[in-house]
């Protein structure tokens, strides 16, 4: 009943359900991005106010992540999972049949608000299935394939818009993908969370024994839905006021989407415009983006070699873990074995900046390569490429802030995460809107060079961490020490 203990083809098709899953509503935030002419002119308004339809889903995003995680505490991953899912099928339908821009705008709000579990829920799967060396590996392998959501959204919705399909075909796709999404997890699935499993062992031995002393965790703590729900988000902002770890590392994760969700308006002017494309291959033009992203997973290896190399020097015991103890905690066999009965103690939390280090200084290099090669008489390849290396850094600055996070504040993780998911979404979804205006007003290179700055001011973060983060992190009552 260990969910660490399942067969590593089960494991692994678990992480990969949860990771299409996200795929799907990441590219539920972006897919209507590349029908903007098509979507403003049907509902006779200016493109800045059809720009809202992306912004507003993820302001639901945000919204959403205050209630999923704590639910999820309650209920377990897979109610979530298939309860979310279901709403957020039903409100993207209504998105497509939305008769007016304010009923597809507050469609797009409540599908955003229902479609954001996987996001938020997904980091505790993967914890529930594997060990803190195994989560190098396979965390990676969940950012790296949902984060092609957002990435590959306007492309799968290229020509839609401009030819056979309508625009609103957007929906229909995404209505769709949910829809055998939904079907996977109902049949493939397990449930992950220990203390529900625990609670469900209890129940069993209740009715098997008729022996009423078996409780678990779960049916001695009573608390109210809405009392956990307030309470995760005090302890959100509470704890983040206090915490400089928590604070840079949102705010740097806030810059990144800033740039990449205000690229969904910036694609048209940067590709259309200078280079002549039209607006389906303006839009294909994300998967160069992608190919780099998914070539960053061949750095993965690398970094699981020097880490596992650290979990060995200071591993002191080895135990054998076969069942989860009636005892057991909201993060179950958190250093048990996955079948092979080591248990592995992790290293300090700053070798989970490895990804970043390498990472980060792509990030405004790739901006400022796009920005000052973006011109009819340059090859349309070095804005290309330079998307691709703008990835490259994100990529590994994403599964750097979460691992790292996770390490450092190990039971207050979920709130940590929390207000990360927030903040960056919150400040994504408001600059979707400024992405038209910012563009043309300030021009391709202006407007790039402004987001290369910015991320300039950030990249120092991880190697400061690096090199400061044990001091960091002494000065904080809810870190690891």
């Amino acid at each position: 009943m260990n969910p660490r203990n399942y067969s590593t083809a089960t494991r692994i098709t678990a992480t990969l359900i949860v990771s299409v899953l996200a795929f799907a509503v990441g590219a539920a935030s972006s897919i209507e991005s590349a029908v903007l002419p098509q979507n403003a002119a049907a509902f006779h308004v200016s493109e800045v106010v059809a720009s809202l339809a992306t912004g507003v889903y993820l302001l639901g995003f945000a919204a959403g992540s205050l209630v999923s995680g704590p639910l999820s505490e309650i209920v377990g991953r897979n109610a979530v999972y298939i309860g979310s899912l279901t709403l957020f099928m039903i409100f993207i339908m209504a998105s497509g049949l939305a008769p007016n821009i304010g009923a597809q705008l507050a469609f797009r709000f409540l599908a955003g608000i229902f479609g954001c579990p996987p996001l938020t829920c997904a980091g505790g799967t993967i914890a529930d299935l594997w060990n803190p060396l195994e989560k190098t590996l396979y965390f990676p392998l969940y950012a790296i394939l949902s984060f092609g959501g957002p990435v590959f959204g306007p492309v799968i919705s290229s020509y839609m818009g401009q030819g056979t399909l309508s625009w609103r075909w957007t929906n229909w796709i995404m209505l769709i993908m949910s829809g055998l999404v939904m079907a996977i997890i109902l049949l493939l699935q397990p449930e992950t969370y220990a203390p529900l499993l625990l609670k469900w062992k209890a129940a069993h031995l209740r009715k098997a024994t008729g022996d009423e002393r078996y409780r678990s965790d779960m049916d001695v703590e009573h608390i109210a839905l809405f009392s956990r729900i307030g309470g995760a988000c005090m302890r959100q902002f509470a704890l983040t006021v206090h915490e400089p770890i928590i604070l840079l590392i949102s705010l740097y994760m806030t810059v990144i989407y800033i740039v990449l969700f205000t690229f969904f308006d910036g694609y048209p002017y940067i590709f259309q415009h200078v280079h002549g494309l039209g607006q389906g291959l303006t839009n294909v033009v994300w998967v160069a983006m992608y190919v780099v992203i998914a070539a960053a997973g061949l750095w993965v290896p690398v970094v699981y070699i020097w880490t596992k190399r650290e979990f060995e020097s200071t591993s002191t015991t080895t135990t054998t873990s076969t069942s989860i103890d009636m005892n057991t905690g909201a993060d179950a066999g958190a250093d048990a074995g996955s079948g092979s009965g080591s248990k592995i103690h992790p290293t300090r939390p700053e070798n989970r900046l490895w990804f970043a280090m390498l990472g980060a200084p792509f990030i405004p290099i790739g901006l400022f390569w796009m920005g000052w090669t973006d011109y009819s008489k340059i090859s349309i390849w070095s804005p290309i490429i330079a998307s691709g290396v703008f990835g490259f850094g994100t990529i590994n600055v994403f599964i750097s802030s979460y691992m790292y996070v996770i390490d450092s504040y190990d039971i207050y993780a979920a709130s940590a995460l929390g207000f990360m998911t927030v903040s960056r979404y919150c400040a994504a979804g408001g600059m979707t809107v400024v992405g038209i205006p910012f563009y043309s007003n300030m021009g391709v290179q202006y407007t790039l060079t402004i987001l290369a700055c910015i991320s300039c001011l950030m990249t120092p973060v991880p190697y400061v961490f690096w090199r400061y983060g044990v001091v960091i992190r002494s000065w904080s009552k809810f870190a690891v020490a």
